[in-house]
């Protein structure tokens, strides 16, 4: 273990000081101690995420570190040794929150991490493609990179991949992005009005989570070809989406809609309104001011946004389940809100009075970043539950992956964030 005053330790605290400078540039509104300790945070995580990105794989029977996969033992399982390198949809939050990151904080060390996170994949996917026998391409190692089969296996990623490309203009960074376009346009499962919808649990499902999947994508292909069709195709998922799985009452969306029953699912599942809100946003980003679309876009955002501060607890976070107070805090839909709402707010989609429940948002995020930059209270992975017991009970692993990007996109906003 080094100690405190090695060298790794002496670059640490040299880039702090220099993050902290960043500060001066930040709106007056922001007081020093909460910027700061903002930026403290966002270094703390980013610092963990560098640290373990090793860019190399395991043998799993044996944990034998591997640089290149061709020098692995024959017949060798491999995986990649750090979870921040894998290629899943919250690798694609996780690379766009990075390369925010750097453009906020005037550090191109994090943007050289996502470039180099979308290189490794490509480097490696036709090793991993020519000995695929099957496999569950979950856990399999770039499955879902040869493997393009839903939303989940290239929407989020895709996104990052236009970031990148946006950057390093490669030809097969291109290709894949052609091939992402060609899949949601015209392969993904939709309903009779282009709805995107999956096969599972049932045929058909509609998955809240989906519209970040499609509209991420979408919004920026639209930017990156100037093609409005795309953009008319992310309006109208959004659109939809509202329409099957917004409770007026409750100013929420349900996680799911059953095409064979023409219901709702059970739950009012927090990052499921989460990635919808990051979706909207994101779409509002890219869309001229002129777009046809927009002041729809923005009435339902608002709607959104002011159902949802309805439910935010004292404490800043938001529930698991957002109208169950018994279930637990949740920091990825909580790191979702703030994100949305402070880029709202930054960006004039909704009053400025909503400024305070994304600090106050914020506030709650920062009581889960523990001092070594691991995240505390993140949803596991989670499908379509048929019980409000199946959501209670999902579990919180330490530095779980699904809200480490969403808790950076945070951050970064917070600071951009004016009154």
């Amino acid at each position: 273990m080094k100690r405190p005053g090695s060298s790794k330790h002496l670059k640490y605290a040299h880039k702090f000081r220099s993050l902290v400078a960043v500060v001066v540039v930040v709106p007056a509104s922001l007081c020093a101690q909460e910027c700061t300790q903002t930026v403290a945070a966002l270094y703390s995580v980013a610092a963990g995420i560098l640290a373990n990105a090793s860019f190399d794989f395991v043998v799993d029977s044996s944990g034998q570190q591997i640089v290149v996969p061709e020098s692995a033992p024959q017949g060798a399982h491999l995986r990649p040794a750090s979870p921040y390198n894998d290629w899943r949809y919250w690798n694609g939050v996780l690379n766009i929150a990075m390369m925010r990151l750097g453009n906020v904080l005037h550090d191109s060390s994090y943007e050289r991490f996502a470039e180099k996170n979308i290189s490794f994949g490509f480097d490696n996917v036709q090793y991993f493609e020519k000995r695929y026998r099957g496999e569950n391409k979950w856990s399999y190692p770039f499955g879902q990179l040869f493997k393009m089969e839903e939303l989940d296996d290239c929407g989020a990623m895709g996104a990052s991949v236009i970031k990148v490309y946006e950057q390093e203009r490669q030809l097969r960074y291109l290709e894949y992005i052609d091939r992402a376009a060609n899949h949601i346009e015209n392969v993904q499962a939709r309903l009779d009005d282009r709805t995107l919808v999956r096969a599972f649990p049932r045929r058909w499902t509609l998955w809240a989570d989906d519209l970040y999947m499609g509209v991420s994508f979408l919004a920026r292909m639209g930017r990156l070809t100037g093609r409005h069709e795309y953009f008319d195709d992310a309006a109208r998922q959004v659109i939809n989406f509202h329409k099957y799985l917004f409770d007026a009452t409750k100013g929420l969306m349900y996680h799911c809609w059953f095409s064979d029953t023409k219901q709702h699912g059970i739950a009012l599942w927090g990052r499921a309104n989460g990635w919808a809100m990051v979706a909207q946003v994101d779409l509002l980003d890219e869309v001229p001011k002129d777009y046809a679309y927009r002041d729809t876009l923005l009435s339902l955002l608002r709607r959104d946004v002011h159902g949802l501060v309805r439910y935010q607890d004292k404490s800043g976070l938001w529930h698991q389940l957002l109208d169950k107070q018994d279930s637990y805090l949740e920091t990825s839909c909580t790191a979702m809100f703030t994100y949305a709402i402070a880029r709202s707010v930054d960006k004039g989609y909704v009053d400025t009075v909503f400024a305070s429940s994304a600090r106050k948002g914020w506030q709650g995020v920062l009581t889960r970043i523990r001092p070594d930059g691991k995240i505390e209270g993140v949803c596991t992975g989670t499908g379509v539950g048929d019980s409000l017991g199946f959501y209670y009970k999902r579990p919180t692993p330490l530095n779980d992956v699904h809200g480490i990007g969403a808790v950076i996109l945070a951050g970064t906003e917070i600071l951009l964030m004016s009154d």
